[in-house]
């Protein structure tokens, strides 16, 4: 189920509601209103996981922390490792 179907939101009700958005901040203002309200998503996002972490035991966020490390780490091959000149 999608949240448009819990509101009961349609398309032509989404078109009205984005319609006074236009009317009311204007075509020049969208970008400037849409980066703010991107902004403070971010931050409540920061702010809501900051306080979820604050319920973990220090183990918890060390297991974390690793997992998190190694998703971001590029992935290697044995074929990666620089070769080395064993005749020197």
């Amino acid at each position: 189920m999608n949240l448009y179907a819990i509101a009961g939101l349609g398309t032509p009700e989404l078109l009205i509601i984005l319609a006074v958005i236009v009317l009311v901040f204007g075509a020049s203002k969208l970008p400037e209103l849409a980066r703010g309200s991107g902004r403070a998503l971010r931050i409540f996002k920061a702010e809501t996981k900051g306080l979820m972490d604050d319920d973990k035991t220090p183990e918890q966020r060390e297991l974390e922390a690793r997992r998190r490390e190694e998703l971001d780490a590029p992935y290697r091959s044995p074929h990666d490792e620089p070769r080395r000149d064993d005749t020197a």
